[in-house]
This record gives structure tokens, C-alpha cells and sequence, in this order.
């Protein structure tokens, strides 16, 4: 059963954090004394060790110098920033003591029960990623008409192309938690992933290749991330990776991404059984 008194006060260190990222799209210049604050907030509540935290700035660091380096240092600053996002991403610094909110809950009586945490670690990628390359924030373009018409016809298309396929089912509710639901994968989820794939995977790929094969890449490695719902659910969050695709590279702007991404997610939230069907 969720409570709201099991967020607090534990849950002031995220709602920094949310601010935080919330700042990056709309006060850049604040996001740094934002997180420094959401540092000694996680500190205080014994949410981060000194250890961990020290891997954090390590990290953003290496992100901040590479702008200032070429050639082989830069591709070696790089290499050590993705891989130390690729460590956050799998919760595998230890000193993380990230916020178990929901533990095998139900959104439905047809849904799978599933976990749900306020993780402390994957969110930070997002800093060092644009660290690393803040032209991910800055770039844009105009969509045109029929480039909105497919990212709508797709985004309305992919929900009943997973229903088809058996892995979820209609199914309306409105869990308590939802609206924990929304913070959580709006701000700590969907941001960082669309950082990570789109903003920067996506965009290097681009650069080296072509932009067909670039977001065909990207939209790949990002179904593949999803290997543990099985064959069909990594094809559907294949196309779904091509929809936020698509959207960032019409677009040039990383929230429009984060926004697909976030209410793609919500849609199968409130309307379908999450995340799979019994």
C-alpha cells in the first residue's frame, strides 16, 4: 500500500533533484547550485555516501573538460563519461541508497505487479551528458505538417500495436501513486534516457553516418535495453525509440522528446495494463 508519509522527509532529496532538472530546460545556469544543494540534502538523509558522490564529480568533471580537448583526449573523456553513465544506469556504484517507493504493486487486477524507485543514480547521467555535449539543448529546428502527422499517426498507432501483440491489454486506472508515477518518469526517467539515446547516441551516430541510420541505431540499442520483457516488448519499444526519434530529430529539441517519451508512457499507464498483461 502506498503512503504518502513514506516520501518524507527522505523525499525533499528528490524533489531537489526534480528541480534540478527542471532547471536544465528552463534556468541552465542554476542547475549546478541546484544539484550542489540536492548533494547535501542526499548526504544529510544518508540517501549518498562520500564515496558515490565523489564518482558523481569525477564524472561530471571528465564531462566539463572534454569540451576543452581535442582529438584523442576527447574521444578518451568521451569513452570514460558513457561508461560511467553505463554504471549509473545499472545501479552499479554502490553508496546509492535510492527510495523504494511501490514494492510489487498492482495497477490493475489484469497487470503483472511490478517496483517502482526514486533512483538517486540514473538522473545524474543527465548532467554529464549535456556536460559533454550542450548542443543537445540548444539545437532546433521547425517540424513540418507532415512530419507531425507521422509522429502523431505513430504515437497513436504504437499502443494498439502492443495490445496486438499480447503483451498488454485495455485496462483503465488511476492508482494512488499515479501522480508519483508522473514526477518519477517525466524528470528521472524519460530525461535521462532520451539524453542517452536521442541527445546523445542518436546525434553521434548521425554525425558519423546518416540521419536514417543514426535513428535507426539508436531506436535499436533502446529496444534492446528492454530485453528483459522478451522479444515483442523489445520490438514495440523499438518503434517507440524511432517515434522519440524522430521527434528530436524534426524537432531539434530534446524535451519535445522527453515529452513523447513521457506521455507514451502514461498513456499505458492509465489505459492499458502495466507494465504487461497477466
Amino acid at each position: 500500500m502506498f503512503h504518502l508519509n513514506d516520501l518524507w522527509p527522505d523525499g525533499l532529496v528528490w524533489l531537489l533533484l526534480a528541480s534540478t532538472v527542471l532547471s536544465l530546460f528552463l534556468r541552465p545556469k542554476i542547475w549546478p547550485a541546484l544539484l550542489s544543494l540536492t548533494a547535501v540534502a542526499a548526504l544529510y538523509f544518508s540517501r549518498i555516501s562520500p564515496l558515490a558522490l565523489g564518482v558523481v564529480v569525477i564524472g561530471l568533471v571528465v564531462a566539463k573538460q572534454s569540451q576543452r580537448l581535442t582529438g584523442a583526449y576527447k574521444v578518451i573523456c568521451h569513452g570514460f563519461v558513457i561508461f560511467w553513465a553505463a554504471a549509473l544506469v545499472l545501479h552499479l556504484i554502490p553508496g546509492f541508497n535510492n527510495l523504494l517507493v511501490l514494492d510489487k504493486a498492482f495497477s490493475g487486477s489484469n497487470s503483472t505487479p511490478f517496483s517502482m524507485y526514486l533512483n538517486l543514480d540514473k538522473p545524474q547521467i543527465v548532467f554529464g551528458l549535456v556536460l559533454l555535449v550542450p548542443s543537445m539543448l540548444k539545437h532546433t529546428t521547425s517540424i513540418t505538417k507532415p512530419q507531425f502527422t507521422i509522429v502523431a499517426l505513430l504515437f497513436v498507432a504504437l499502443p494498439f500495436m502492443a495490445w496486438s501483440t499480447g503483451i498488454v491489454k485495455p485496462e483503465i486506472s488511476l492508482p494512488a501513486w499515479t501522480w508519483v508515477f508522473i514526477i518519477n518518469n517525466l524528470l528521472f526517467t524519460c530525461v535521462a534516457e532520451e539524453a542517452l539515446f536521442r541527445g546523445y547516441i542518436q546525434q553521434r551516430m548521425i554525425e558519423r553516418l546518416t540521419p536514417f541510420a543514426g535513428i535507426i541505431a539508436a531506436s535499436l540499442l533502446f529496444g534492446l535495453v528492454h530485453f528483459a520483457g522478451g522479444i515483442l516488448f523489445i520490438a514495440i519499444a523499438t518503434l517507440a525509440g524511432l517515434l522519440y526519434g524522430l521527434t528530436y530529430y524534426w524537432t531539434g529539441r530534446l524535451a519535445f522528446a522527453v515529452v513523447i517519451h513521457f506521455a507514451f508512457n502514461l498513456v499505458h499507464l492509465l489505459f492499458f495494463t502495466y507494465p504487461m498483461a497477466s
